[in-house]
């Protein structure tokens, strides 16, 4: 029997050391779990960080995977590719990190549980997030808000976040 394949999209990012293979490594593990069925990335962005002002730019990008993994298992999957990279413990929140790996949606569901919101609380405020994920699917629309990605992005009111794509 045929198992369920669902559809998720999962925002990355990295400001400590090489950034870029920061990035590539986790999609590469990410790839190699079992459940993980198939991987496709945006384009990479410089950006500038956001909240937490005095630490490094990021090399951000969005993924969208197919996947048989449950939303939970997800999220099990995407904490087990951060503590192999190295990410422990955060002393600063929202401050510098070696990779940093958010579920932003997970088909159309709504899930606000203590240890997972999906889709992401903060999302909608960022560009390092709006504009990858417009790479991959503009139309895409967001379950509680029912707009598309794109104009999220254009109704964005910050137009202090920089976001410049990476040669």
């Amino acid at each position: 029997m045929p198992e369920d394949l669902y559809t998720a999209i999962i925002s990355i990012g990295s400001n400590i050391g090489d950034k870029l293979a920061n990035c590539k490594r986790a999609i590469s593990a990410l790839g190699g779990l079992e459940g993980i069925k198939d991987i496709s990335c945006s384009q990479f962005y410089r950006t500038a960080p956001v909240d937490y002002l005095d630490q490094d730019w990021f090399v951000n990008a969005a993924l969208q995977i197919e996947t048989t993994l449950a939303p939970k298992e997800l999220l099990s999957a995407l904490q087990l590719i951060q503590r192999q990279a190295g990410r422990l413990k955060d002393p600063i929140r929202f401050g510098p990190r070696i990779i940093d790996l958010d579920i932003i949606f997970y088909d159309s569901l709504i899930i606000n549980s203590a240890e997972l919101v999906i889709p992401h609380p903060r999302m909608h405020k960022r560009r390092f997030v709006l504009q990858p994920i417009c790479d991959i699917d503009p139309a895409f629309v967001h379950p509680v808000f029912q707009k598309e990605i794109q104009i999220l992005l254009d109704q964005l009111p910050d137009k202090t976040q920089s976001v410049e794509p990476l040669c």
